[in-house]
């Protein structure tokens, strides 16, 4: 998966012009049960107003985890056995609601690295994606079958394959779906475009200095960042 693996998660890595490409993730799984869970459940709103996602992970799923006295309340969030996973197990419309794009940002600080679910929001799978985080399907009989495993067997690792589009745990094999354009970005490597841009610096600064309405400097400074970028 990409380089940033959560806590507990390995990560199979590979840099071609600094891009990450997403093959493989592995690591223990957390289940999260419950059809139409949106992005309000995920991050509440009023911890949105924050200058930089750094400290999103302790407010993932706040509502469902704390009452309002902030006592903790019975979620897979809470439990000790889960705190290392990296791989959360859904079920239909995960993600649903608002388009924020806090709510994957959450997830990810808090360690998930790869989603697997019956099935995702289009919106909040294509923040994912911009994170490099896969979200993959499956049907619900072989949702339930993971989710019952992994409650089962907390420190069990998962493997989901983006390439093969699978998933593997104990000695069971889901045939899974990774949407087409997702799984060619994450497989090549062009689903982190701020990366992209850098790595084709030259071009970029060659477009630039092509723009009419463009001022010399700035196409000066785009070729700046772009060998500072290297």
């Amino acid at each position: 998966m990409s380089g940033e693996a959560g806590a507990g998660g390995e990560a199979d890595a590979t840099r071609e012009t600094d891009i990450e490409t997403v093959e493989h993730v592995s690591g223990t799984g957390i289940p999260v049960r419950g059809n139409d869970i949106d992005t309000d459940q995920i991050i509440p709103a009023r911890f949105m107003k924050v200058v930089t996602f750094d400290g999103l992970g302790q407010f993932a799923f706040h509502d469902q985890r704390f009452t309002d006295e902030d006592e903790p309340k019975d979620h897979p969030f809470n439990e000790d056995e889960y705190r290392d996973a990296s791989v959360m197990v859904v079920n239909a419309n995960f993600g649903c609601g608002s388009s924020r794009e806090h709510a994957p940002q959450a997830l990810v600080r808090w360690g998930i690295d790869a989603v697997v679910g019956e099935s995702f929001a289009e919106i909040f799978a294509g923040n994912c994606l911009a994170l490099g985080v896969p979200t993959v399907t499956a049907s619900q009989d072989d949702i339930e079958a993971l989710q019952n495993y992994v409650e089962e067997n907390p420190d069990a690792e998962i493997e989901v394959n983006v390439a093969e589009e699978t998933v593997r745990y104990d000695d069971n094999r889901i045939d899974a779906t990774v949407d087409d354009a997702q799984r060619k970005a994450l497989v090549e490597g062009v689903w982190d475009t701020t990366a992209l841009l850098k790595s084709n610096a030259d071009a970029v600064a060659r477009t630039a200095a092509d723009l009419p309405y463009a001022e010399a400097e700035t196409a000066e400074d785009a070729a700046s960042d772009g060998e500072e970028a290297e």
